[in-house]
C-alpha cells in the first residue's frame, strides 16, 4: 500500500466538504477520484499532498515513497526552452554525466594511485549512471514531449512564451519524467487533443508507480483506472472497476436504496392508515394499540431519499420540424495567412443526425462550424441549409446576456411560460444551484458563462443544434444529463468534441478531419477505432491512385439468427407461469379486501349494538329488571370479545 486516507475531514466555514473519507491506494494501482464539481476531489488531493490540512484524520504515504502532482491550473514561469525545461527534472543524470566527462579527461593524464581511485569514482558513476538510465533519458524526454503534442520544431521555444494549456502540458511531462511512486493528476487531459490522450493512457496503464486521478473523461477513466474513489455529499465509497463498472454498480446501489426507501415510506403510511383506523374504533384497547403502534413507529430509523442529481433530466424539442436535407457543405477551403487549415471539404447532413467532428488541435474543426454559422468568412466553398432549418450555435465565448439580469431572470424573461421549478431545473442540470442562480451574468467566469450559454441554447426550439466542446466545464452528471436530452432530441446535432465517452454515447456519425481533409464514419467513437486503419489505408491508396480527397465506410448489417423457436417456446413458457401467479396474487388480494370490508363492517356493527345496550342500560325500565339486565350485561360481555378477535383479525388483514 502506498496511500491510505483515514477519516478525513475539511470544512470551509459551515460548509462541510468532506466527512470521514477514508480510503487505500495499493502500489501500482490506477484509481479515480470522482464527484460533482464542489464535491472536494481537488481539495483532497490538496490535502494529500499537504497543501490543504485536514480538520480531522490522517494522510498516511509509504515509507521512502514520493509523490508528485499536476494542479489543474499550472503557474509555469521559465527562460527554459521547451526542452531544457524538461532537462531540469533529470539534472542529476546530466550532473553524473559531466562528472564522467570531467573524469574521463583528468584520467589520461593521470597515473599510478590517483589513476586508481579515479578509475574507481568512475565505475561508481557510471553504475549509478545505468542505473538511473542515463543513457536514454534524452529520448525519454523527447518521448514524453511527442506523446504529449510537442513537435520537434516546438522544442526550443521559451516556456514563457507558450499559451497556460501549453504550459500545463509541460508541467505534466515534467512529472512523468520525474517517475514519483505515486502520481496526483487533476483534469490532465483538459489540454489535451485526442492523440494525446490516447498516449497519456497508455503511459499510465504501463507506469510502474500508483495513480490518482480527478478527470471528467469517462472514456479516459474506462481505459486507465482498475478502482473508483467516489465523492458525494461529503462522503466516500470505493468501487473495483473503471468508470463503466463504478456507473452500473453505482445505479445498481441507487435502485437498491430507493426501493428501501419506498418500500420504507410505504410502511410508514400504512402504519399511519392503522393507527388512524384504529382511532377511529373509539375504543380503550384500541386506542391503546394505536399509542403502541405510534411508539413503535417514532423509533423506525427514517432513511433518506437518495440522491440522483439525473432527477433534473429535461427534454428539448423543435419548434417546426425540418426538411430531410438538413445541412450541404461544398468545396469548402480556408487559410490563415501561409496556414491552410482544409481544402475542398463536402459533406452533407440529414434530419435526425448527430454528426460529430474530430481531429487534433489546430485542424480547424471549429473553423468549420463558425463558417457554417456565417462567424467567419470561407475562402472558397457554398453552404446551403434545407427546408425549414432554425439552426442554434452553441460557442463558449459567446456573450449574447443582459450582463445586469440574474441568471434566474435570464432564463425565466426569455421563456415566460416555464414556472420556478423548471427555471431552476435547467439551472441545475448545468451546475447553478442554490443561490447561485441570483448570481448576475457579468460576475460569472468564462467556464460558467458557456455553460448558461448552453442551458439557454437547450431551451431555443432550434431543429438544428450546432455545439462547440459543449462538455467543456460540465460535471459528469451534467453531461449524462445532456447526453439524453441529445439522444432523445428529434432535430439534428452538428458538433465538435475531444470528450470520446459522449461522442461515443450521441454520435450516430463521424467526421474525422485529418491530412485537410474529412474522413466520414457512420457509427460511434469505438466504431471509428475499429475502423480507422481501414479508411485511412483506403484513403491514402484512393489519393495516390486517383487524387481522390475522401473515404467512406458504411457498416454492414450486423449477422442474427433466424431460429426463435426455443427462444419463443421458453418465453411463451415464462409468460404463462407469470400470467398464472399474476391471477392467484388478484384472487387473493380479492379475498383479503373482501375479508376486510366484512369484518370492519362486523365492527361497526358491533359497536353500534354496544353503543344501543350502554344507552338502554340508562333506562329506569331496564336497569331495575334483573332478568333484563343481566341479559345485556352478558350480550355485552359476548360482544367485547367479539371485537377483540375482530381487532386482531384487522390488524393481520390490515398488515398482509
Amino acid at each position: 500500500m502506498v496511500l491510505a486516507c483515514n477519516n478525513i475531514s475539511k470544512a470551509f466555514g459551515t460548509t462541510q466538504i468532506l466527512e470521514k473519507v477514508s480510503f487505500h491506494i495499493n502500489d501500482r494501482e490506477k484509481a479515480a477520484i470522482v464527484g460533482i464539481n464542489g464535491a472536494g476531489k481537488s481539495t483532497l488531493l490538496k490535502i494529500i499532498i499537504g497543501e490543504l490540512n485536514a480538520d480531522e484524520g490522517d494522510v498516511i504515504l509509504s515509507k521512502g515513497s514520493t509523490i508528485g502532482y499536476l494542479a489543474q491550473h499550472q503557474d509555469l514561469s521559465s527562460d527554459n526552452t521547451i526542452y531544457d525545461e524538461m532537462l531540469t527534472v533529470k539534472q542529476d543524470i546530466i550532473d553524473l554525466y559531466n562528472n564522467m566527462r570531467t573524469l574521463e579527461k583528468e584520467m589520461k593524464h593521470a597515473s599510478g594511485e590517483s589513476l586508481e581511485k579515479m578509475l574507481s569514482s568512475y565505475t561508481r558513476l557510471t553504475h549509478e549512471f545505468e542505473l538511473q538510465n542515463g543513457y536514454a533519458y534524452q529520448s525519454e524526454v523527447t518521448g514524453i514531449l511527442k506523446g504529449l503534442g510537442f513537435t520537434e520544431d516546438e522544442f526550443d521555444k521559451k516556456v514563457d512564451t507558450l499559451s497556460g494549456g501549453q504550459k500545463t502540458r509541460i508541467s505534466l511531462g515534467k512529472l512523468l519524467l520525474s517517475s514519483p511512486d505515486l502520481i496526483l493528476l487533476d483534469e490532465p487531459t483538459n489540454h489535451l487533443d485526442l492523440i494525446s490522450i490516447a498516449w497519456l493512457e497508455t503511459y499510465l496503464v504501463n507506469y510502474k508507480g500508483a495513480v490518482v486521478v480527478v478527470a471528467h473523461d469517462r472514456y479516459f477513466l474506462d481505459k486507465v483506472v482498475t478502482k473508483v474513489v467516489e465523492l458525494d455529499n461529503t462522503r466516500c465509497q470505493s468501487f473495483n472497476g473503471n468508470y463503466s463498472d463504478y456507473a452500473h454498480k453505482k445505479a445498481a446501489q441507487r435502485e437498491i436504496l430507493m426501493k428501501q426507501y419506498f418500500n420504507q415510506q410505504q410502511e410508514i403510511k400504512h402504519q399511519e392508515e392503522v393507527i388512524a383506523k384504529l382511532r377511529s374504533f373509539n375504543r380503550e384497547k384500541s386506542i391503546r394499540r394505536a399509542e403502541s403502534r405510534e411508539k413503535m413507529l417514532n423509533k423506525i430509523e427514517r432513511l433518506e431519499r437518495p440522491t440522483d442529481h439525473r432527477d433534473m433530466n429535461f427534454s428539448i424539442e423543435p419548434r417546426v420540424v425540418s426538411g430531410n436535407d438538413v445541412l450541404n457543405v461544398d468545396s469548402l477551403s480556408k487559410s490563415y495567412g501561409n496556414l491552410n487549415l482544409f481544402n475542398d471539404l463536402s459533406f452533407e447532413i440529414k434530419r435526425g443526425e448527430k454528426v460529430a467532428i474530430i481531429g487534433n488541435n489546430g485542424t480547424g474543426k471549429t473553423t468549420i462550424l463558425k463558417i457554417i454559422c456565417q462567424r467567419v468568412a470561407a475562402d472558397s466553398g457554398e453552404i446551403k441549409l434545407g427546408s425549414k432549418v432554425h439552426m442554434g450555435y452553441y460557442d463558449q465565448e459567446q456573450q449574447d446576456f443582459d450582463l445586469d439580469k440574474t441568471l434566474f431572470d435570464e432564463i425565466q424573461d426569455a421563456y415566460p411560460n416555464m414556472n420556478n421549478t423548471e427555471v431552476r431545473n435547467i439551472l441545475a442540470a448545468f451546475l447553478f444551484t442554490e443561490d447561485d442562480v441570483f448570481k448576475r451574468i457579468k460576475d460569472l467566469s468564462g467556464g460558467e458563462r458557456g455553460r448558461m450559454s448552453l442551458a439557454k441554447l437547450m431551451l431555443s426550439e432550434a431543429n438544428l443544434l450546432i455545439l462547440d466542446e459543449p462538455t467543456n466545464h460540465l460535471d459528469i452528471t451534467s453531461k449524462e444529463i445532456l447526453e439524453n436530452v441529445i439522444n432523445n432530441y428529434s432535430g439534428t446535432v452538428l458538433y465538435v468534441s475531444h470528450d470520446r465517452y459522449f461522442i461515443n454515447k450521441t454520435a450516430t456519425r463521424i467526421l474525422d478531419l485529418t491530412n485537410k481533409t474529412l474522413l466520414n464514419y457512420i457509427g460511434n467513437y469505438d466504431y471509428y477505432l475499429e475502423k480507422k486503419p481501414d479508411v485511412e489505408a483506403a484513403y491514402l491508396g484512393e489519393v495516390v491512385e486517383t487524387g481522390n480527397s475522401g473515404a467512406s465506410l458504411r457498416p454492414g448489417k450486423l449477422p442474427f439468427s433466424t431460429d426463435t423457436s426455443k427462444s419463443s417456446t421458453t418465453e411463451m413458457s415464462e409468460n404463462k407461469l407469470s400470467w398464472q401467479q399474476q391471477k392467484e396474487e388478484q384472487a387473493r388480494q380479492r379475498k383479503r379486501q373482501n375479508d376486510l370490508k366484512k369484518t370492519e363492517e362486523e365492527i361497526s356493527t358491533l359497536e353500534a349494538r354496544n353503543d344501543e345496550i350502554d344507552h338502554l342500560l340508562t333506562k329506569e325500565e331496564v336497569y331495575t329488571d334483573v332478568p333484563k339486565l343481566m341479559e345485556l350485561n352478558k350480550e355485552r360481555k359476548e360482544i367485547e370479545t367479539r371485537l377483540e378477535e375482530l381487532l386482531h383479525l384487522w390488524e393481520e388483514l390490515a398488515e398482509e
